[in-house]
């Protein structure tokens, strides 16, 4: 049973790498709105992710919760977004080619590690798994929708890019693989892999999301995003207490 949750939820995780086709029918003013409404939603369920789920769930699985592997998430992620995800070509010697496979690289990488985190989560207990999966379904649609973006700038025709785009997403799938391969060593390691897991999301939040809805302003749209960002957070909250 727990399988066919892990699965499930990787699957619908990898179908959100094709939300791109959606910005073929959705104008370019108006899906500027959409993306900065998932954003500030985003940034709210990730932080309440790590902060009212994962954090808590690996205390109360070891007893104890060691900071140093937030610390090691926070770190890991940012090595992966520096070197690959947030790949920039210097300002003069540019291959526009070259910058979108290395976001496709990247986003295998990051998709790769969603589907470890899902299947930890689930294996812990299907509430955090659902709860989790809420969380970075959250975060994903935006991105995705970037991604589309990247790789059509880079030159791909739209089929392609949301071909390759899905296919990078499938690297969920062997992530969540490996864990469930590695299950028995992974129950142990939850004091290790959720507050690792936690690192992530709060690198996510707080250096990508966070900026972006920074910048805004005007005070009508900002108490906009803080209204968003707690209901991130509620849904969060609230999909803890209905599948506890």
């Amino acid at each position: 049973m727990v399988l066919l949750y892990i699965l499930g939820s990787v699957l619908v995780v990898s179908l959100v790498s094709l939300v791109g086709i959606f910005t073929l029918l959705i104008k370019h003013k108006y899906l500027d709105k959409i993306i900065f409404t998932l954003v500030s939603f985003a940034m709210g369920s990730l932080l309440g992710a790590a902060f009212l789920d994962l954090l808590p769930e690996s205390f109360e699985a070891s007893g104890h919760l060691d900071f140093a592997f937030v610390l090691f998430g926070i770190l890991l992620f940012f090595i992966v977004e520096k070197f690959l995800f947030w790949y920039h070509c210097h300002k003069d010697n540019c291959e526009v080619h070259t910058f979108s496979y290395m976001s496709l690289i990247g986003d295998a990488i990051h998709n790769f590690m969603d589907g470890m985190i899902i299947a930890t989560a689930f294996i812990t207990n299907i509430s955090l798994g659902i709860v989790t999966t809420i969380a970075i379904i959250m975060h994903e649609i935006p991105q995705e929708l970037g991604d589309f973006g990247i790789l059509c700038h880079g030159g791909f025709t739209k089929k392609k890019a949301l071909f390759y785009n899905f296919l990078s997403a499938l690297t969920a799938f062997l992530g969540a693989i490996i864990v469930c391969i590695f299950s028995v060593q992974c129950e142990s390691a939850v004091h290790i892999i959720l507050p690792f897991a936690a690192g992530g999301f709060i690198y996510i939040a707080c250096t990508d999301l966070m900026p972006e809805l920074g910048k805004e302003l005007n005070a009508k749209r900002s108490f906009y995003q803080l209204t968003l960002m707690f209901l991130g957070i509620g849904v969060i909250w609230i999909a803890r207490m209905l599948f506890r």
